[in-house]
């Protein structure tokens, strides 16, 4: 029937270990030692990407009071600008208004000084006025 040889069996029994753990020492434990430590790896890079989302986020609240900070100061800033601008105006403006005043003043003051000249002229002519006007209606 079979004939089965067992020294080949046996042979063939040991050249199959020998192949197993030859492989074994050359294929499978590097590869299982490269795929656990890129496991290792990966869950390190995990690790690195939750903690830099929780930097960004940080880094973000940050830039984002420093933001809002610096639009308060901007609004504190344009403020004091529009109330100093304010008090500038306000001071030309009375000054202005101060100048025109001693102007009209002193308008008013040659006016009436012209006024009494020309009143006293008048005055002083109202003789010669007389003289004319008389000699005016007796010509009619």
């Amino acid at each position: 029937m079979l004939d089965i040889s067992p020294v080949l069996l046996v042979s063939s029994a040991i050249i199959f270990l020998l192949v197993l753990a030859r492989l074994n020492s050359c294929l499978y434990k590097p590869l299982l030692k490269h795929m656990d430590d890129r496991d290792e790896q990966i869950k390190t890079d995990l690790e690195n990407a939750k903690s830099n989302t929780s930097d960004v986020d940080s880094m973000l609240e940050e830039a984002n009071k420093i933001i809002s900070n610096a639009k308060k100061e901007a609004n504190s800033i344009r403020e004091q600008a529009r109330l100093e601008a304010t008090e500038v105006a306000e001071a030309k403006l009375a000054q202005v208004k101060a100048t025109m005043d001693q102007k009209y003043n002193s308008f008013l003051q040659t006016l009436e000084e012209e006024k009494v000249t020309l009143k006293s002229s008048l005055v002083a002519n109202m003789p010669l006025y007389k003289e004319g006007l008389k000699a005016k209606i007796s010509s009619i």
